[in-house]
């Protein structure tokens, strides 16, 4: 069993800043290779953010580089995701999600999922 739980949302500015934490606990937390962080909005397709191995190899979508920055911390099990810069357009529901092996950017690859942490990013 894994549990992954996000927190660190909330409503910000546009220009703001923000940092998401996705903790990882629970019988089988030591077996997910890699952490991902997707959004989503109403009516539109859920979108990986970016991903990071415990390794530390990382990923990042072309509409976030620069802005975000993806962490890890292995000895607390927890991932951050530093999003800076923000734009209204970065507003969505902000999901973390493990996998048991190499970096992946699609949803359906990976195996274990969060319930979601608001993200609101007003003009």
């Amino acid at each position: 069993q894994v549990q992954l739980v996000e927190s660190g949302g909330g409503l910000v500015q546009a220009g703001g800043s923000l940092r998401l934490s996705c903790a990882a606990s629970g019988s089988a937390s030591s077996s997910i290779d890699s952490i991902g962080w997707f959004r989503q909005v109403p009516a539109k397709e859920r979108e990986v953010v970016s991903a990071i191995t415990w390794s530390g190899g990382t990923y990042y979508a072309d509409s976030v580089k620069g802005r975000f920055t993806i962490s890890r911390d292995n000895a607390k099990n927890t991932v951050y995701l530093q999003m800076n810069s923000l734009l209204p357009e970065d507003t969505a529901v902000y999901y973390c999600a493990g996998r048991l092996g190499s970096l992946r950017t699609a949803g359906y690859d990976y195996s274990d999922w969060g319930q979601g942490t608001q993200v609101t990013v007003s003009l």
